[in-house]
């Protein structure tokens, strides 16, 4: 076998038949089950003509059928493309033209939205239906009954020999632009985001056997909330499959739902992002009468975006011996870094945690050499070893994002701003594309919006730049506030007073409804911006 994504998973379902594999909304799989629906659906696939390295889309909530295409697209060596279920029709149709679709696998509530961006399918040749009781008419997309392919398939594992250079393409962001495409090579990716390099201790996988041999002391079971369409998610399913654990999912984030699936299904570890959903998560838990057994849950990790240190507070409140982890990464990156969050001690230094670097993750010079530790210099965080092939059909950004030193060693640098702590810890400042140069000093709006989120009167936040006649730009922040409170641009300033520069400090107000983030969680800078740009 190879470092393939379908190779470990059919070795994981060999060691571990009888397990668990997925629970998703009351459907389960074994890994029997889930191997065999997929060996069935990529049969089905191969009957439509779909070729190795051709791409199919995945257009639907959290769901085992979600995972069962993702395997069956990866036994014949083709490539799925996670597809935003909030996009509208001109974000949708953006990224079927740029993702090249031969098929696509989607929920039947989106089929209106699918006809409304056909036109940029010119090379789709089928389209599967998932039901979901929606009753969306579909008629005209002609599509197959995602079940009935399924019956009509194989359930036998007897394809060609794969490789560690397949593809697999990450379809990312959108805060601050139109989504990309980053390229990887299965090897590659596994070894950043899927465990074949563990995070914590650096030990690197040195054959595929050895990821289904750490599952065989026992299963654990996993929780990610986040949708599969995010990085996060998939390497949380993908990556537990590889160690025979089981995972459960959610469709849709439902505070008193997590909550509820963690006591049903004995949930061990659970992974958010943030405080988008570790804020409500914690309130849903003290509303008066909330009656749960949490007993199964040890651990919590976030990544992706800010998790604040009011918020790991109250986790620590609720769960005195709970192992909490705060990490780092990206979709171009990989996991490069984590941290153990420490009870009485949940403080930041900047935008982001502090963490212990990942293998070959450092921060670099804007000459590309490796920024000294404790020298309070700025640099980019920088990932070497395992990195991607670039932006699908996008070389001018390839080339921006994946760089070559002058000693011929090639990185990826997302745009992340760090430093390095005298102890070689590395802490994160924030992402570059979305600083605000006031006056010639760099803001990060994550440090800004942890502060103004610990105010007991704010719920949620964003922060932006505004143009300003005098420092260029200066700090808008965008708040929703705690229902029945009314924050005032003065209070949140003193407030953020005892906890930022003053530079940083927000020079205007605008409460809103609700702030919109993505359903990973990441704040919608290009919403915020409209907002505090608006003219009244």
């Amino acid at each position: 076998m190879e470092f393939n994504l379908a190779d470990l998973f059919e070795r994981a379902a060999d060691v571990f038949p009888e397990r668990e594999c997925l629970v998703v909304e009351g459907a389960r799989r074994t890994y029997t089950e889930m191997e065999q629906r997929a060996n069935r659906l990529a049969h089905f696939l191969q009957a439509q003509g779909v070729r190795p390295g051709e791409h199919v889309g995945i257009y639907a909530y959290n769901s085992v059928e979600w995972v069962e295409s993702l395997w069956a697209i990866f036994k014949i060596r083709a490539v799925w493309i996670n597809i935003n279920f909030r996009y509208v029709e001109d974000e949708l149709r953006y990224l079927f033209g740029n993702s090249d679709l031969v098929g696509l696998i989607y929920q039947r509530e989106f089929a209106p939205r699918i006809l409304g961006a056909r036109d940029a399918l010119p090379g789709l040749r089928f389209s599967l239906c998932v039901e979901d009781g929606s009753g969306a008419d579909n008629a005209r997309l002609g599509s197959f009954d995602y079940e009935k392919a399924l019956a009509a398939g194989s359930p036998e594992r007897d394809f060609e020999k794969r490789s560690a250079d397949d593809r697999y393409i990450l379809y990312t962001g959108g805060t601050t632009g139109m989504p990309k495409g980053v390229v990887w090579r299965h090897e590659d990716v596994l070894m950043t985001l899927g465990g074949g390099i563990d995070v914590l201790s650096g030990q690197r996988a040195q054959k595929p056997e050895d990821l289904a041999e750490r599952g065989r002391a026992g299963a654990q079971t996993m929780l990610p909330i986040a949708p599969l369409m995010h990085g996060a998610t998939q390497w949380g399913v993908m990556g537990g499959s590889f160690v025979g654990r089981k995972t459960v999912l959610v469709a849709k984030f439902d505070p008193k739902n997590v909550w509820r699936l963690i006591e049903k299904e004995r949930v061990n570890a659970m992974m958010i992002t943030g405080d988008a959903m570790g804020r409500p998560l914690i309130e849903a838990l003290q509303e008066p009468g909330a009656k749960y057994d949490l007993s199964s849950l040890a651990a919590v990790s976030s990544t992706a975006a800010v998790f604040s240190p009011t918020v790991k507070d109250e986790f620590f409140r609720c769960f005195p011996n709970l192992i909490m982890t705060d990490a780092i990464g990206s979709s171009e990156g990989g996991a490069n870094g984590v941290a153990f969050v420490q009870k009485g001690n949940t403080a930041m230094k900047g935008g982001g945690p502090t963490v212990r670097a990942g293998a070959d993750t450092t921060v670099l010079d804007e000459n590309l050499e490796p920024v000294a530790p404790g020298s309070g210099v700025i640099g980019k965080v920088a990932r070497g070893g395992n990195v991607p092939l670039g932006y699908y059909k996008d070389p001018v950004k390839s080339a921006e994002v994946f760089v070559t030193d002058k000693r011929g060693k090639r990185w990826s640098i997302p745009g992340d701003f760090a430093t390095i702590e005298a102890d070689g810890t590395l802490t994160l400042l924030g992402r570059g594309s979305v600083s605000i140069n006031s006056g010639g000093e760099k803001i990060y709006p994550e440090e800004v919006e942890a502060a103004i989120k610990s105010h007991p009167d704010c719920f949620d936040a964003v922060v932006v730049g505004v143009p300003d006649e005098r420092f260029g730009s200066r700090v808008a922040a965008v708040v929703e506030p705690r229902p029945g409170r009314t924050p005032t641009l003065e209070a949140i300033q003193s407030h953020c007073r005892a906890k930022v520069a003053g530079y940083k400090i927000p020079r205007e107000l605008h409460l809103v409804a609700k702030v919109e983030r993505s359903p990973s969680g990441k704040p919608d800078y290009r919403w915020a911006k409209e907002v505090a740009t608006r003219v009244s």
